[in-house]
């Protein structure tokens, strides 16, 4: 497949898609904030945790959210103040945390996952097919990246 892209424009591009990333983000964050909703980084370890099912270790969680671990152990013990998670120890190997989500965290992440309808309204202005082919090309570029030999996430992908 021949490239007739430039350097400048594939900058232009990056930039764009940052710059898309972040405004999305924002737009999320302000949504939950303003409905008194978790933020949104604790909106998806909640979801990560649901997702990939539960008991879950931090690392499982960290591969999911492409974040280092120790990062992820962090704001596990933040939630875990705020009662959103708990942590224990495993059974097995003592040396190995467990992750649950609590009653509380079941609730914020209802109320989290309702107040989403800024990603819904954003994405309202695509249609299913222009949807589909945003996520494949987006699937693409993500399987490019997880190519490189610096990227060591092992991201277990849906």
């Amino acid at each position: 497949m021949e490239n007739n892209v430039t350097i400048e424009q594939e900058r232009q591009l990056f930039l764009l898609l940052r710059q898309t990333y972040t405004l999305i983000y924002q737009a999320i964050e302000a949504d939950l904030r303003e409905s008194g909703c978790v933020p949104y980084t604790q909106a998806s370890v909640l979801f990560v945790l649901k997702t990939i099912g539960e008991p879950a270790t931090p690392t499982e969680i960290s591969r999911w959210l492409l974040r280092e671990k120790h990062t992820v152990s962090e704001l596990l013990s933040r939630m875990e103040k705020q009662g959103l998670v708990r942590k224990t120890k495993d059974l097995k190997r003592k040396n190995l945390v467990r992750v649950t989500v609590t009653d509380k965290g079941e609730e914020s992440l209802c109320q989290a996952m309702m107040e989403e309808r800024t990603i819904r309204k954003i994405m309202s202005c695509l249609s299913n097919e222009e949807q589909d082919s945003l996520r494949g090309h987006l699937e693409k570029l993500r399987s490019k990246v997880l190519e490189e030999p610096k990227i060591k996430h092992g991201l277990p992908l849906p």
